[in-house]
């Protein structure tokens, strides 16, 4: 078909409309993306992220005020709490490296040194929460060295550190709101509330929520003192695991010997992605421990197990190649404290350690 020069000019025209259009629309879109993207990228500094965390404080009317005042009035950004928060461990473990450098005689000697000196204390508490005094001095003993390593980070100003560092907000957020609540209940002052790294408090490390819900008055002073109040410590620890299903008839469980071709499917796998996943697994594998004992499981020294009806599941803290534990129903409550079998073992080892021999 043929177009008139006039046709022709017309339709170069139009094309050449339509082309600046759509440059002009690429343009636009283009300056459009990067101003979001300039405004997505811009980070408030961290004085105006506390000025705006301060006015949700404020705007909370559970709060005292003039605490909120006073937590604020020193806050500062630690440069270290998010070094840590991002460090990961540069060597890997085994539970015969671990448990020895956790659990030196020197500290197995002062446990047991230290469950005596507190023994009528620790029997009161016992009596009362149904939690065994040696788990309480193995927490006690492993969390803070006995309370003698609390930390020595501001909580207020590590948390606002870290909610600011962005990786986990939420959450160190809402540990920011409740340290602010046991502020305001007049259990500490913003001065003495010092805690970790990542704001695990006083001599049994809870984090701010853990201690709304556990931490208790254990001398009957109206306070809640797991600084540097003994009894707060014992009893806030015991209260921790009575909540979370502890049982004082039972123990946390024990190392036991495989025999040969044994279906290592049977126990709970070593990493299960949540709390959530690893207590369906428990509920899954979980058996008695006759019939543990029918598939051939024993005590390490090849002797039977205890003929007794409780249930148990079972554990490689180092995959099938290492030790091997049967968990009692404790074991969760331990679990739930720290998610970590290397925790817990050390934990139920120290216990073991206070209980054997018997203390004169």
């Amino acid at each position: 078909m043929l177009f008139s020069s006039k046709r022709v000019k017309k339709i170069s025209t139009l094309v050449g409309i339509s082309a600046f259009a759509c440059l002009f629309s690429l343009h636009v879109m283009a300056t459009t993306q990067e101003k979001a993207d300039s405004t997505k990228s811009v980070k408030p500094s961290f004085e105006q992220y506390v000025i705006q965390l301060k006015k949700q404080a404020q705007q909370n009317k559970k709060l005292d005020q003039a605490i909120v005042e006073q937590a604020f009035a020193q806050i500062k950004f630690y440069k270290r709490a998010v070094k840590a928060d991002r460090r990961q461990p540069e060597k890997v473990e085994t539970l015969d490296t671990y448990l020895p450098k956790r659990l030196p005689k020197w500290k197995v000697d002062k446990a047991r040194k230290l469950f005596k000196q507190y023994q009528q204390l620790l029997n009161k508490i016992s009596e009362q929460y149904g939690v065994q005094p040696r788990f309480i001095i193995a927490l006690w003993g492993l969390e803070t060295n006995f309370g003698k390593y609390t930390g020595n980070y501001n909580v207020v100003s590590a948390l606002a550190t870290l909610a600011y560092e962005g990786r986990r907000e939420v959450f160190f957020k809402k540990q920011l709101w409740a340290a602010l609540q046991i502020l305001s209940e007049k259990h500490i002052t913003p001065k003495k509330m010092i805690g970790s790294w990542a704001g695990a408090m006083g001599q049994n490390q809870f984090m701010p929520t853990s201690f709304l819900a556990y931490a208790v008055d254990g001398d009957g002073d109206g306070k809640k003192d797991i600084w540097t109040n003994t009894a707060d410590v014992f009893a806030s620890i015991a209260n921790y695991l009575k909540q979370e299903g502890w049982n004082d008839e039972l123990t946390w469980g024990r190392q036991v010997k495989l025999p040969e071709n044994f279906d290592t499917s049977l126990a709970i796998p070593k990493n299960t992605g949540s709390r959530k996943k690893w207590l369906a697994a428990w509920q899954q594998r979980e058996k008695s421990l006759e019939q543990w004992q029918n598939l051939g499981i024993r005590r390490t020294d090849g002797t039977n197990l205890p003929q007794v009806d409780i249930k148990a599941v079972l554990v490689f803290p180092d995959d099938i190649h290492g030790r091997a534990y049967l968990a009692y129903n404790n074991y969760k409550s331990l679990m739930h404290w720290n998610l970590s079998y290397y925790f817990v073992s050390s934990v139920g080892h120290l216990a073991d350690s206070i209980k054997f021999p018997p203390i004169k």
